[in-house]
């Protein structure tokens, strides 16, 4: 998938902005704070219908305006038109639309324009809470296979189910107890099957990627549990229903999985230096690239890279940027607050690239190379 043109009104601190794209890379430069990362999240919104970092649309919308609106203009791999559109006003809902048309629902939409986005605070996901790291699969396997969604949307509305149950000042009816239990162990054995599968075929390629970053220097891995894996789920959910009667919420489900990270056999989150950690959240996300690549309907993601360079040394560095500017890598977005680090990060780029400034929310093509 191809980003032609980018079109933004009002959106977080953007008045208007339209932004023609390079095919290959483009480049965003200026300050802290201007902006740069507002457009990298517009394109986001556009995939997910949410943005990255605020989950409030309301609070999307530039200060003291009424409205917003993002579009964008794509080429699909075989060079069909695509037009994705969202606007909203305050006080309304969101509206998104493919080509004119309106979703009925916004989840028919995820899987349309696929995007892996890079940014520093990827290193949550290993000093994080294991809520980021589900997170990280849910977005990985969804842009691919829509039935794991529904499947996340049911034993969602399951498990809610079943806590409020669980809070009751009364002792809750059993058969109720039972249906939503029912539903939480089917819904979840399905989830448990795609993460488990999804991350046994993620390994080797999350693997390839850190190591030509890092040089061959470490040997990572990726360890992936669940309840699922101490049997059936529905008697793992029952065996301790009195015990979540006390606590009043569900200790058990899919909804408690995890991912361990290791480096050299130990614990990432205790043993991994700034650098390593840095490098192993890119490698994740490369690794989420290349998977999807192959998986989300033979279509090449878009990739957002923000602010990723610093904390690493020159030598990653440089075989990050020669990665991404491989082959095997599509249409790509760097954000950095130094203009003179994108252009020695381009000077032997042998494919087309344009650097675009950006001060106080406003855009402007300052270089490009066609």
């Amino acid at each position: 998938m191809i980003l032609k043109k980018l079109s933004i009104i009002n959106y977080k601190n953007i008045e208007t902005a339209t932004i023609e794209w390079s095919q290959k890379m483009n480049c965003l430069v200026g300050r802290n704070g201007v902006g740069k990362t507002n457009v990298l999240d517009a394109i986001y919104y556009l995939s997910f219908c949410r943005s990255i970092s605020n989950p409030v649309d309301s609070q999307l919308i530039r200060h003291d305006q009424q409205f917003m609106m993002v579009e964008g203009e794509y080429a699909t791999d075989e060079g069909e038109p695509e037009v994705v559109s969202c606007g909203m006003k305050r006080g309304t809902k969101k509206h998104f639309k493919r080509n004119g048309k309106e979703y009925k629902r916004l989840a028919e939409h995820i899987g349309l324009v696929p995007v892996v986005f890079v940014s520093p605070s990827d290193t949550q996901l290993i000093d994080g809470l294991s809520e980021e790291r589900r997170r990280f699969m849910d977005m990985a396997i969804s842009q691919f296979d829509r039935p794991y969604m529904d499947a996340l949307v049911r034993y969602g509305k399951a498990l809610q189910q079943r806590n409020s149950l669980l809070k009751m000042d009364i002792e809750p009816d059993p058969s109720l107890l039972d249906v939503w239990e029912e539903q939480m162990a089917a819904e979840g054995e399905r989830i448990y099957k795609a993460r488990e599968k999804f991350i046994s075929e993620f390994t080797p390629v999350f693997q390839h990627y850190q190591q030509t970053i890092s040089g061959l220097r470490e040997t990572v891995g990726l360890i992936y549990t669940s309840h699922c894996q101490r049997g059936p789920l529905l008697e793992v959910i029952r065996r301790d229903r009195a015990k979540d009667r006390i606590m009043g919420y569900s200790l058990h489900g899919v909804h408690r999985d995890d991912l361990e990270f290791t480096i050299d056999g130990h614990p990432l989150k205790k043993e991994g230096s700034q650098g390593q950690n840095k490098t192993f959240a890119i490698a994740l996300k490369l690794a989420q690239f290349d998977f999807l690549k192959r998986t989300a309907s033979q279509t090449t993601p878009l990739l957002l890279l923000d602010d990723i360079f610093d904390k690493l040394d020159s030598e990653r560095v440089a075989r990050i940027v020669d990665i991404v500017l491989g082959d095997d890598f599509g249409q790509t977005f760097i954000t950095d607050t130094d203009s003179g680090h994108m252009a020695r990060i381009l000077e032997n780029c042998r494919h087309d690239y344009r650097i675009f400034e950006v001060n106080d929310g406003m855009v402007k093509l300052c270089s490009k190379e066609m």
